[in-house]
């Protein structure tokens, strides 16, 4: 056997496999035997079939499987062996597949395709420069807050009259078609939402819902149909009003501060100010703390020379896509799928170099820590009790998968935290409106 590596240039490289006939011969000898011992044809005793029988029936696809098998673990090792960093997977030139004459040939050639990628150096320094973001939450935040948890646990109500922000239910009509659906007055403009107001069970509005709501998305939804169904009808439509819905907020009591934080965490509108505060602190810490780790991935990936295999990638993903990738979706998402690539080899090259690894402990409390926020954010905090459990159960789902996401996730994280003790970080306090200016732009 020969195995040789051409380098087409820095980043790509064709790895060509010969095999001669005592590679593989005695392998596919022996197989053909193990099946003459098994197979069941008409006219021969079980395990009697004479092996050029076989050789005759099965022969070329046993040859097949054979050195494919062979082949594969070949290359496998000879890319392992010699620490070629190689992109995707090895792509295998078709033609050279396609000449090959497996009913005659004793000797055989195969070439594949590989992206490869150069060293290169990550400068972990003070020439990196980022900023953090710390939002300051006023009052305004803080009232607009209350307001969503006081709705969120108010109770539902039906007057005879309809209001400023309530729901109302009704049903879209226009000739024979009719569609019941809910309008929240809160969607609307003010000028939209005066036509549903003082109206009760029975009276009808008519509307434009082209003007009632300018997204296709939510014209389609107001009447149970897709945006391709819109186009060329009418828009014009009465809408009958059947009820009236009113969420009256929840009062601010020990009832609301228990539904909200759990039983008996706070006893006291100021302990439950101050609760609310500190969530919305912490909230705005993770939205912050994404947007500099996204930011520190940015700034590494433009200050760290990378050269990829651009063609062959594109190639590879197309194949990779069995199909269901086509020139256009890989043209269009390229360069995000380059950059994640880049972040990915960056933030290897830095765990490798530093010896980052994550442990089975830090997985865990990470995962803990997400199923936790899960459960808060639905409001099932009663069963923070059994979260070892969930824990366990979780990341030993699908099969060993989810323990691995976590690992990586864990890593990624310790990388970053490793980062940000090597480079210049610069705090900015900025409020909420601002910062999602910085983020949106």
């Amino acid at each position: 056997m020969d195995i040789t590596l051409d380098k087409k240039d820095s980043n790509v490289a064709s790895i060509k496999i010969k095999l001669n006939e005592a590679d593989y011969q005695s392998k596919v000898d022996e197989k053909i035997k193990d099946y003459s011992k098994k197979a069941q044809i008409k006219g021969f005793r079980p395990g009697k079939v004479p092996t050029g029988v076989i050789k005759k029936m099965y022969g070329k696809s046993i040859l097949v499987e054979e050195i494919n098998h062979l082949v594969g673990h070949k290359l496998q090792d000879y890319i392992r062996d010699n620490e070629l960093k190689i992109l995707g997977e090895p792509i295998p030139d078709q033609q050279s597949f396609e000449n090959i004459d497996w009913e005659n040939a004793k000797e055989f050639e195969f070439d594949y395709n590989i992206g490869l990628v150069d060293d290169f150096k990550v400068d972990l320094s003070k020439k990196v420069k980022v900023t953090n973001y710390n939002i300051e939450a006023d009052q305004k935040v803080l009232d607009e807050t209350l307001d969503n948890v006081r709705t969120q646990f108010g109770e539902m109500t039906n007057p005879e009259v309809s209001e400023e922000g309530d729901i109302i239910f009704g049903a879209f009509k226009q000739g024979d078609f009719t569609h019941d659906t809910t309008v929240d007055l809160n969607d609307l403009n003010k000028t939209n939402a005066k036509k549903f107001i003082g109206k009760k069970k029975g009276d009808e509005i008519k509307v434009d819902l082209s003007k009632l709501y300018k997204e296709a998305s939510k014209q389609a939804a107001q009447l149970g149909k897709t945006e391709d169904e819109l186009e060329g009808l009418d828009m014009n439509f009465v809408f009958e009003v059947k009820n009236v819905n009113r969420r009256v907020l929840a009062e601010v009591n020990q009832a609301l501060f228990d539904k909200t934080f759990g039983e008996g965490v706070v006893s006291s509108e100021e302990e439950f100010m101050a609760k609310i505060t500190d969530t919305i602190s912490e909230n705005y810490a993770r939205e912050t703390n994404a947007w500099l780790n996204k930011t520190i991935q940015d700034e590494l990936i433009k200050n760290t020379e990378i050269s990829l295999p651009d063609e062959f990638l594109k190639e590879w993903l197309k194949l990779s896509g069995e199909g269901k990738v086509t020139d256009a979706d890989i043209e269009k998402e390229y360069d995000i799928y380059a950059d994640q690539l880049r972040w990915n080899l960056i933030s290897n090259e830095i765990a490798k170099e530093n010896e980052i690894k994550p442990e089975h402990e830090d997985i865990k409390e990470a995962t803990r820590k997400m199923i936790e926020a899960q459960f808060m954010g639905s409001g099932m905090g009663q069963f923070v009790d059994q979260m070892d459990a969930f824990v366990d159960n979780y990341l030993q789902g699908e099969n060993g998968q989810n323990y691995m996401k976590m690992a990586e996730q864990v890593q990624v994280e310790k990388v970053l935290e490793f980062v940000k003790e090597k480079i210049e970080i610069k705090s900015k306090k900025v409020s909420l409106d601002k910062f999602k200016e910085i983020v949106e732009n």
